[in-house]
């Protein structure tokens, strides 16, 4: 795993306080977290009803007159 580059910033006893990270780092760690979010989420829902070849085409047809 690659070291994440970043700044501390610090208080008068040079205590860090906050984490400066370049743009680039930052959305994609961005990123990484709504995959994961969104990765999580659709093992939860409830899982997808099966077609059959024939129920899709028929489900198909009546999305395209809506």
């Amino acid at each position: 795993m690659k070291a994440i580059p970043r700044k501390y910033s610090t208080d008068a006893r040079d205590r860090k306080q906050a984490v400066i990270l370049d743009l680039e780092t930052f959305q994609r760690m961005e990123s990484i977290i709504e995959d994961y979010g969104l990765a999580k989420f659709m093992e939860e829902g409830e899982p997808d009803e099966i077609l059959s070849v024939h129920e899709a085409r028929k489900y198909y047809k009546t999305l395209k007159q809506d």
